[in-house]
């Protein structure tokens, strides 16, 4: 498909994630004026989740600090201070539209267990179904891990798959993904295209850049979901998501690639946080890059870190880089006692009877 093909096809987009930074709300007016595009996106007949930033940003006004805290008490102490500013604007920059928004908090923790992901879709879809702009954004004052490692570029490419979306926007203050000479690349067929252009954030108002924006990009199109990073305000005046549903030529699109993740896989690719390593030799590289192979003992050389059974691994190459990501079958210890055992002698090495697989091709995925 050409260019313009490919944005067209943005307007069959029924459900949109749209995620936007600390620094794209500090502009005066800037709420009212994305309620007013959700909204004409929603009387489009398209149903729209918000990932928002801000709390930590207006917790510091609050609380009289002047520049972002270091220290983990002090981030959290800010996000109290500032959630319940933020949800009150986006109340109020909604009620004119008469669209209920509905606040939704969610730490890492909520999304890694099965369960509870499953039942945090349940719940989003319910208020779509009831009308709602559901407001999401992470609860960085219990979420110590979140507000020190993570973002709302990732969390909000975690929405798009828990959410179904067909199309994710991350708005920021600039056009887009820009090139040595500042142009706006206009579509990234590949991410790794771009990895060359990323610069560092300036500031401390948010945590994001457009390195997190692209990583974000990467998961999301993995699971078959466009993305669209975005300038929050248009110099001609006009409506960004507007015109993005309509196809004009907007910012940096991120094409899908490849073959589209199953839900499950991408959940333990990149929403489960791995608890350790385990290196493979070359022939257990050489089976798994097959797709048909399940990890076992004969191939595994080392392991790192302290996992249990169901929990997320990272398998490495003798090079040390990632070839997998899956869900173990056996904890730490076990998994050291089997390294390179052959199927018959198994039982031997645990003590007890087992299987021998660490970890099965179908809680397997190739990273």
């Amino acid at each position: 498909m050409t260019e313009p093909n490919l944005r067209a096809s943005l307007a069959e987009a029924r459900r949109v994630v749209v995620k936007v930074g600390s620094r794209s709300l500090v502009a005066p007016g800037r709420f009212e004026r994305l309620a007013a595009e959700i909204a004409a996106l929603r009387a489009d007949g398209r149903s729209v989740v918000l990932v928002s930033s801000g709390a930590i940003a207006l917790g510091r006004a609050r609380l009289g600090l002047d520049a972002r805290p270091k220290d983990i008490p002090r981030l959290q102490a800010a996000a109290a201070a500032g959630q319940s500013r933020l949800v009150r604007a986006w109340e109020d920059a909604f009620e004119p539209h008469g669209l209920p928004a509905a606040q939704v908090l969610l730490t890492h923790a909520d999304l890694g267990d099965r369960d509870r992901y499953l039942n945090a879709r349940r719940a989003l879809d319910a208020l779509l179904e009831l009308g709602a702009v559901p407001i999401i954004n992470e609860n960085d004052t219990v979420a110590v891990d979140e507000i020190k490692f993570g973002d709302n570029d990732q969390l909000a490419a975690m929405v798009a798959t828990l959410v179904g979306a067909d199309l994710l926007v991350l708005m920021t203050d600039v056009d887009g993904v820009l090139d040595a000479e500042g142009v706006r690349v206009p579509v990234v067929y590949d991410v790794d295209e771009v990895a060359r252009f990323l610069r560092a954030p300036t500031d401390d108002v948010g945590l994001g850049g457009m390195a997190s924006k692209v990583e974000a990009a990467r998961r999301a199109t993995l699971r078959g979901v466009p993305v669209l990073i975005a300038s929050v305000e248009r110099p001609d005046g006009a409506d960004t998501l507007t015109r993005i549903v309509a196809g004009d030529d907007v910012g940096t699109l991120f094409l899908p690639q490849g073959a589209r993740l199953p839900s499950r896989k991408h959940w333990i690719a990149y929403t489960l946080r791995p608890r350790g390593e385990i290196l493979v030799d070359a022939g257990a590289e050489a089976a798994l890059k097959s797709g048909k192979a399940s990890l076992l003992p004969a191939g595994v050389i080392g392991v790192r870190g302290d996992f249990e059974p169901g929990d997320a691994v990272r398998v490495l190459t003798v090079a040390g880089t990632e070839l997998a990501r899956g869900l173990a079958r056996y904890a730490t210890l076990d998994v050291a006692r089997l390294a390179g055992a052959k199927r018959e002698h198994v039982e031997a090495r645990l003590g007890r009877p087992g299987s021998g697989v660490i970890v099965h091709r179908d809680d397997l995925v190739l990273t």
